[in-house]
């Protein structure tokens, strides 16, 4: 294709869907102490086992520059005109800032770094957007067009099982998280500016699922959904469920894609999330 579209492994896409479109996923570093892996390399499942029995989270950081460095050479070695970069939300991470710096140390090339404003698949829809459209043949500036049109259509909401890892991870106060855990209630998150908010806390998991799949219904309002991914931490069998339910219930003739939310995302988040992102037409 000429013009390749490379993300970070923020985007939550399942690795066969990158690979059906050539798409490159700069992996999220993920430290537990000393020791570093790539989100690539490691599943929630392997996280969340490991956070069990050491008590602690792991930490996480962007990729270097030189990480998209590699990438955007091994685009233009396999015969990439232009490269499309669409990174997780500045707001939450360092990676988009890593991306430009390493655009920056190839001039000559032709690469663009847009700033998704999103995460998990509402950034990889984007992506996959970005990725058909340049397999269609379309050149760079419809490419990021196709991405950033997608952005307007699309919207996630999640419910978590316990507020205790963002508490941990410190994106929620410790209050907050008390008063969850507490209340036994279950928090229901969107992303609003660039970054995952604590929208409302819902008693049950019952009513939490009902309540999410309720807030898709009225992000559809009436329009018709072309696309659906749940979206999920450690429950795949739930998270293929709820997909398909989803599907059924607003639809969407295209079957669900079911999304880990991986290690760079989901160490914040915790075991137990699931949710969805849903593209209206």
């Amino acid at each position: 294709m000429p013009v390749a579209v490379i993300t970070d492994t923020d985007s939550s896409l399942p690795v066969d869907i990158a690979a059906r479109y050539g798409i490159r996923q700069v992996p999220i570093n993920v430290h537990f102490g000393d020791q570093t892996c790539a989100a690539s390399e490691i599943s929630d499942a392997e996280v969340f086992a490991r956070v069990d029995r050491e008590g602690r989270l792991p930490t996480t950081s962007a990729p270097s520059p030189g990480q998209f460095v590699e990438a955007y050479r091994s685009a233009f070695d396999q015969g990439a005109d232009a490269v499309v970069c669409i990174c997780v939300s500045s707001v939450v991470s360092g990676v988009f800032n890593a991306a430009v710096a390493a655009r920056d140390l190839l001039p000559e090339r032709d690469i663009a770094v847009l700033d998704s404003r999103n995460l998990a698949m509402g950034q990889g829809f984007m992506v996959l957007a970005a990725a058909e459209a340049a397999a269609a043949g379309a050149d760079k500036e419809e490419v990021i067009r196709c991405a950033e049109e997608t952005r307007q259509r699309t919207h996630l909401y999640a419910a978590l099982s316990t507020l205790k890892y963002l508490a941990m991870s410190g994106r929620v106060g410790y209050l907050a998280a008390g008063m969850g855990g507490l209340l036994s209630v279950q928090p229901i998150l969107t992303v609003r500016d660039g970054k995952l908010d604590l929208l409302e806390k819902v008693r049950t998991r019952r009513k939490a699922l009902a309540r999410v799949t309720e807030l898709l219904e009225q992000a559809a309002d009436g329009r018709p959904v072309e696309r659906v991914a749940a979206v999920h931490v450690c429950l795949p069998d739930e998270a293929k469920a709820f997909g398909a339910g989803l599907c059924q219930r607003l639809g969407c003739s295209a079957e669900a894609i079911v999304a880990d939310l991986t290690p760079g995302l989901s160490v914040h988040a915790g075991a137990g999330l699931l949710g969805a992102a849903i593209v209206v037409k």
